[in-house]
C-alpha cells in the first residue's frame, strides 16, 4: 500500500484520531457516560415523543444485554479498547471551548450528548483488519524512521473502518433532549470547534468542520454528521450517527484512517449499515 508522506502535525492528527476512535471499551459503564451523534436527517424525528417520556430507563446490566456483539453480526471483532488510551476518562475531563459543540465531542470521545442514567458501548473491527504491535514512544522522542513505522502500524491496526457502537439510556424525554442537542450542535458549530481533556499537554483537537449527512433512518428518530479534523493541510475525516429506540439511543462512531494514508487524498466511508441493523434487531 502507497503511504502519504505526512508531516509530524499530521502524524499527530492521525495519533489523536486514533486515541479518539479508541477512547471507549466495551464493558465500561457509567450513570454519567454514553455516546452522542450528530444531526443531519432525521427521517423519523417526529416519532413517539410522549410515548418516550413515559418509558423507565434501562440498567447498565440491561444495557449490556442488547448491545451488539459476535453473537448479533459476524464478520466483525467486539473487544474492549485498552483504557491508557482513553482521550477521556469521563465527561467530566473534556472541555469545548464552544459549549453548544460539546455534544459533538462528547460523540467522538465514546461519551453520551445527554444526561443519561446507564450506558455501554463496544468497539467494533473488521476481522479482516489485524492489530499490530504500537511503539511505546510518544511521537516527540521517535526519528523520522519511527515516525514512519508507527504510522505504518496504525494503518495496518485501522485496515478497515472500526466503529463504536454505543447504547445510553434516559429517564423521560431524556433521550429526545439528547438528540435534540446533537442537532443543534452540528447545525451551530459547522465551522467546526476545539476539544481537549482534563490534565492533558497536548494542544487542544481541533476539528474545522462538522457537516449534517443522511441518516440511516432506523428507530424513532435518526440524526447523523461529519467531523473533519485539519491539522497543516492534512484532513481526516470521521463519520457519526445517533437513532433514538424509545428512551434508549444508540450511536455509532466510525473511522478509517487507511483510506486516507493510502494516497493522501480522503476517500468514501461511512457507519457500517450492517452494524446499525443489527443493533436495531436487538433493540426492536
Amino acid at each position: 500500500m502507497k503511504r502519504s508522506a505526512l508531516s509530524r502535525p499530521g502524524v499527530a492528527v492521525v495519533a489523536s484520531a486514533l486515541a479518539l476512535a479508541l477512547a471507549t471499551g466495551c464493558s465500561d459503564s457509567g450513570s454519567d457516560s454514553g455516546s452522542g451523534s450528530g444531526s443531519g436527517s432525521g427521517d423519523k424525528a417526529t416519532g413517539g415523543k410522549g410515548a418516550a417520556a413515559t418509558v423507565k430507563a434501562l440498567s447498565d446490566a440491561e444495557l449490556k444485554k442488547l448491545i451488539v456483539g459476535k453473537g448479533d453480526l459476524g464478520g466483525y471483532r467486539f473487544a474492549a479498547a485498552d483504557q491508557s488510551e482513553r482521550f477521556a476518562s469521563s465527561k467530566e475531563e473534556i472541555t469545548v471551548v464552544d459549549e453548544k459543540c460539546a455534544p459533538l465531542a462528547y460523540v467522538l470521545t465514546g461519551f453520551a450528548p445527554g444526561d443519561s442514567t446507564a450506558y455501554v458501548n463496544t468497539m467494533a473491527t473488521p476481522v479482516e483488519a489485524k492489530p499490530s504491535a504500537s511503539s511505546t514512544k510518544s511521537m516527540e522522542d521517535m526519528t523520522e524512521k519511527e515516525l514512519d513505522e508507527a504510522l505504518n502500524s496504525i494503518t495496518d491496526t485501522l485496515g478497515g473502518t472500526v466503529t463504536i457502537v454505543s447504547l445510553s439510556s434516559y429517564e423521560g424525554d431524556g433521550a429526545q433532549k439528547a438528540m435534540s442537542s446533537v442537532s443543534d450542535a452540528v447545525k451551530g458549530c459547522a465551522g467546526g470547534f476545539k476539544a481537549t481533556s482534563k490534565g492533558s499537554k497536548d494542544d487542544p483537537q481541533k476539528f474545522t468542520k462538522v457537516e449534517a449527512e443522511k441518516a440511516s433512518g432506523s428507530g424513532d428518530e435518526s440524526v447523523a454528521f461529519a467531523v473533519t479534523g485539519d491539522a497543516d493541510g492534512d484532513k481526516i475525516v470521521v463519520h457519526a450517527e445517533a437513532v433514538r429506540h424509545g428512551s434508549t439511543v444508540a450511536t455509532y462512531y466510525s473511522l478509517n484512517l487507511a483510506v486516507f494514508l493510502a494516497d493522501g487524498k480522503p476517500k468514501e466511508y461511512g457507519i457500517p449499515a450492517d452494524l446499525i441493523k443489527a443493533q436495531a434487531a436487538k433493540l426492536a
